[in-house]
């Protein structure tokens, strides 16, 4: 893909945080999930790095590659005509200057847009260092500029998901933490964990920045929507789904020896087979 055109959903991307309706995002993790996606009309597709980890064999929390995340979504952001962007976890390193590695990377894999997390693994002392967080940040800003493609970047804190401190303190850290994120360079803040429709608005009226969400838990779309939250993911939440559905697909065969479970909803074989180009 050209730098031009990647710039432009870049964009394109970066506006759809700012517009009046909240931009959804169903996470994919390959490029079936994607195309569908895309076909329904998604104006913007995200990977789920547990969905592409699990797909791959491996553990979520860092344990997949770098360049094994990468050629899902090189794969993703070639199939598909509308802006990708990426999730990089922790950013598949521990420094600023792989922070910059990282970015340059996402960029010639197609992506426009990139998730950042701040937590190294699954206990609260993986925390990231406040400042060096932003450092990160900054160099992922700085790197993917260099490249031609200003990366629209995500950046998450796990304060709430991971139960990090006591309760009462876990609003003014994020935040602290997603304020100074915004003041680094991040486009959008994400605080996945976090379902309190009322804490969601006091959140978005404290960053005073596009705020992501992460759906399950808290309140419908529409009512984010009216809070504020300018973006909200599924994250792992379409896979775990879909693999709930091979699961009673299995039981049921075994069980029972019949196909209702296979058949309800199913996508013919045709249409499927329609959404993916013709090559000799």
């Amino acid at each position: 893909m050209k730098a031009s055109t990647q710039a432009e959903k870049a964009d394109r991307l970066r506006q759809l945080h700012t517009d009046p309706k909240i931009l959804i995002l169903p996470n994919a993790w390959d490029v079936a999930s994607a195309r569908i996606l895309e076909e329904l009309g998604y104006p913007a597709i995200a990977t789920t790095s547990a969905g592409v980890a699990f797909s791959l064999g491996f553990k979520d929390g860092q344990h997949i590659s770098r360049k094994e995340m990468l050629e899902v979504v090189s794969r993703i952001a070639a199939a598909v005509r509308v802006p990708v962007t990426a999730d990089m976890e922790a950013g598949h390193g521990v420094s600023a200057a792989d922070m910059a590695e990282t970015a340059k990377a996402v960029v010639e894999a197609g992506a426009v847009g990139m998730n950042l997390e701040d937590v190294l693994g699954s206990t609260e002392d993986s925390l990231v260092d406040l400042n060096l967080q932003c450092e990160k940040i900054g160099a992922i800003r700085e790197a993917s500029r260099a490249a031609g493609v200003p990366l629209v970047l995500n950046a998450r804190t796990d304060i709430y998901l991971m139960a990090i401190g006591p309760a009462e303190t876990r609003f003014e850290r994020t935040v602290e933490r997603l304020t100074a994120y915004r003041d680094a360079g991040a486009d959008c803040l994400f605080a996945p964990g976090l379902a309190d429709g009322e804490t969601i608005g006091k959140l978005v009226k404290a960053l005073a920045a596009p705020l992501n969400i992460l759906t399950g838990g808290c309140p419908p779309l529409g009512e984010l929507e009216k809070l504020g939250v300018a973006r909200a993911s599924t994250g792992s939440g379409v896979m775990n789904a879909t693999l709930g559905l091979v699961r009673r697909i299995g039981k049921e065969l075994m069980e029972r020896g019949t196909y209702s479970a296979l058949q309800e909803g199913a996508i013919s074989f045709s249409e499927l087979n329609g959404l993916f180009p013709h090559h000799e």
